[in-house]
C-alpha cells in the first residue's frame, strides 16, 4: 500500500503518509469529493457599480479588475496504523501539525496534479472510526479537514 499512498499530498514539505500514515479517501468507492474541492474555482469579488436614477440598470468601470475570495476547502483523510497507540499518536501529531502548521500557514501539494494551496487550518468534522479504537490492533478512521485558502490560485 505504501508504493501507491507515497508521494500523493505533502504538507509543509512532509508527505503525510510516511510522516503520519494519512492519505486523501472518499466517502465511497469511487467518489471524487477531494478532487472537486481542490479544483473547485473560487468566486470573484464584487464589482462596484452606480446606480444611478436616470440611468437603466448600473454603470460599471469600461475595465474591471478580477480578483479572487478567499475560499474554504474540506478534505476528506483516512488514517492507518498497526497498533492503537501508534494510531492515537499519529492522530494528534497530524491534527497538531495540522492547527500550527509554519506559522499557521500550510503549503499543501499535490504532486500529481502540481499544485500547491497555502492554506491554513479552520476545523475538522465528521470523524468515523473504521475499527474499535477499544481494542489493540490495526486501526482506521475517517475525518474532514475544512482549510481556508486567502489567496486562491484557482
Amino acid at each position: 500500500m505504501a508504493h501507491i499512498l507515497e508521494g500523493q499530498v505533502t504538507i509543509n514539505g512532509k508527505d503525510i503518509w510516511k510522516e503520519y500514515g494519512v492519505f486523501l479517501t472518499e466517502e465511497k468507492n469511487g467518489g471524487r469529493d477531494n478532487i472537486n474541492a481542490i479544483l473547485a474555482p473560487s468566486k470573484v469579488k464584487d464589482h462596484v457599480g452606480v446606480d444611478i436614477r436616470e440611468l437603466n440598470g448600473k454603470k460599471y468601470s469600461e475595465n474591471l479588475t478580477v480578483t479572487n475570495q478567499e475560499r474554504e476547502v474540506t478534505l476528506r483523510f483516512a488514517l492507518y496504523a498497526k497498533t492503537k497507540s501508534e494510531w492515537m499518536s499519529r492522530y494528534q501529531a497530524f491534527i497538531g501539525m495540522l492547527k500550527s502548521g509554519d506559522n499557521g500557514w500550510l503549503n499543501v501539494q499535490f504532486p500529481t496534479l502540481g499544485i500547491t494551496l497555502k492554506m491554513f487550518y479552520v476545523s475538522g468534522s465528521q470523524f468515523r472510526s473504521l475499527t474499535y479504537l477499544w481494542n489493540e490492533g490495526v486501526q482506521a478512521g475517517k475525518f474532514n479537514i475544512t482549510f481556508k485558502e486567502p489567496s486562491p490560485t484557482i
